[in-house]
């Protein structure tokens, strides 16, 4: 089957609907999405959206905030981009009916989250992401110009003579679609799936980072990965998210004796930047040899159970009391900092392919992403990504100059020269390319990945493949870029942490590194 469409938006979450929205005013618009609208990491996010609203903030506080959790790699421009569109597109959720948490005044309510300065981030209790999809879905569900396929992969993209002309989508049928269209979209959020222990849903296993390098796109700062610190950790139970948030209502990490910890490390405590904050637990739990704890047993628990009731709701499952008992946590991944390399504008390496949100890389989070600026990025860039897409669709994107493009030059793997164990990579990758890395870990690791990957394409090119080929091979891709991009760099920098190179080196890391597919 075949249709037509002025623009394909691939992904539900806050970039591809925000881009839809502006999108069907000029087109018709075909959203592709691998599960239902409803699910993406955008509705996981139990945080909020940061923006510079409130008396005593400004845009500039919260650049320099977004600078200083970025370890010096953030791109000014960007961030720029962000805190000075930012309240313009947050007001416009308040505008279209977003129900945040307001304050006795009936203003937004304001909180305060790790490397914050003042409080800027405004929620939705402790289900600030689905909010905010619903209020943008609701805005553009059932438009005549939008057709959505649900329970739909997309697998391919259609480009030709260096632009991209469409899409192949897979229909849970077990049909074949090619969407023919102007310009697209990846919106498909993050890989967190690619490691063991993850926040992200089940869906989020890389797979438009996975097509864009297959085609061609570059890709950089993948060694990026930023673990979130507090995610509670109960054997037998799924990993669930604490959101940040709670620590900045006052709970406290602690260890296992009690003690507060997070200032042995940190003049900033426990609202240091993420990437810090998940480093000291690690390094407490080795020397104490014991657990690390979240504690909101100073506070008010029936005000913490009101104000966290999601989070107080699953803990109530795994046996705890959220307000009164000690919460077992530890990191996990939670957000790819870098992924396909994009301008101001979305635009890729290849025309008429545009990338916004987690999936795509425009240098705002830098080495480590400040808290709440994610769902802020989706919304800015979204927007600004639509808007390209129906003023210049295959103008050609002005990248950010690359210090190396990795992939060039580089022999081919050989499919099948090794046993493949899809199953094995998430493990792998915990193991080896997790919080803390190093070389005789990622050496072994790249080394494997790169054949596995070749041969786990190979196979989920070849019919009957199913979903399940295709995201195996979407992680072990992804997984391999990950892994190799944390092997060259040989410092630790944000949410890249080397055992073997501990200190951070400004005169040989200052730089990004792209990769890019070399030309059959």
């Amino acid at each position: 089957m075949r249709l037509r469409a002025d623009f394909v938006v691939i992904g539900s979450g806050i970039a591809g609907l925000r881009a839809a929205i502006h999108l069907v005013a000029h087109g018709a618009v075909v959203m592709v999405t691998k599960a239902d609208s409803a699910e993406s990491n955008t509705g996981y996010a139990q945080g909020g959206i940061a923006a510079a609203l409130g008396p005593d903030d400004s845009t500039d506080l919260h650049r320099d905030d977004t600078l200083e959790a970025g370890a010096g790699l953030c791109d000014v421009a960007a961030v720029e981009v962000l805190v000075n569109e930012g309240p313009h597109y947050v007001r416009e959720l308040i505008g279209w009916g977003a129900a945040f948490d307001l304050d006795a005044d009936g203003h937004p309510a304001l909180g305060r989250e790790g490397a914050h300065s003042v409080r800027r981030v405004l929620h939705a209790r402790d289900a600030t992401g689905r909010e905010i999809a619903r209020m943008l879905w609701q805005r553009v569900a059932g438009h005549s110009r939008l057709r959505v396929l649900d329970h739909a992969l997309a697998t391919r993209l259609d480009v030709h003579d260096g632009v991209c002309r469409g899409v192949h989508v897979r229909l849970d049928d077990g049909r074949h679609v090619d969407i023919d269209a102007r310009a697209v979209l990846l919106a498909t959020g993050g890989a967190g799936q690619v490691f063991q222990e993850t926040t992200n849903p089940h869906v989020a296993s890389g797979d438009g980072l996975a097509m864009a390098w297959r085609c061609g796109a570059r890709v950089s700062d993948l060694e990026f990965v930023q673990f979130h610190p507090t995610v509670l950790h109960v054997p037998g139970a799924a990993r669930f998210l604490v959101s940040e948030a709670v620590r900045g209502e006052g709970a406290r990490l602690i260890n296992g004796e009690g003690e507060p910890f997070m200032t042995r490390y940190d003049r900033r405590g426990d609202l240091a930047p993420r990437d810090v904050v998940a480093t000291a637990m690690v390094r407490e739990a080795e020397r104490t040899g014991g657990p690390v704890y979240l504690t909101l047993s100073h506070l008010d628990p029936d005000w913490a159970a009101q104000r966290f009731p999601g989070i107080a709701e699953v803990c109530a499952r795994a046996g705890l009391d959220f307000g009164r008992d000690r919460l077992p946590v530890s990191p996990a991944a939670h957000y790819l900092c870098g992924g396909v390399d994009t301008d101001l504008v979305g635009r890729t390496a290849i025309a008429g392919l545009f990338a916004a949100g987690e999936v795509a890389c425009t240098r705002v989070h830098g080495a480590n992403r400040l808290a709440s600026n994610s769902l802020l990025e989706g919304l800015v860039f979204g927007a600004r990504a639509a808007d390209a897409m129906v003023v210049s669709p295959e103008a050609p994107a002005a990248l950010p100059v690359a210090v190396e493009n990795a992939s060039s030059g580089e022999p081919p793997h050989q499919p099948g020269s090794a046993p493949v164990d899809a199953a094995a990579v998430p493990m792998l990758m915990w193991r080896a390319a997790g919080l803390v890395r190093h070389a005789d870990g990622l050496a072994p690791l790249v080394t494997a990945l790169g054949p596995w990957a070749d041969a786990l394409e190979a196979q989920a090119d070849q019919p009957p493949a199913d979903d399940q080929a295709c995201r195996h091979a979407s992680i072990a891709r992804v997984a391999w870029l990950i892994a190799r991009a944390a092997q060259r760099r040989t410092e630790s920098r944000g949410g890249h942490r080397r055992a073997d190179f501990p200190e951070r080196d400004d005169v040989n890391w200052k730089v990004h590194i792209a990769d890019q597919k070399a030309a059959d």
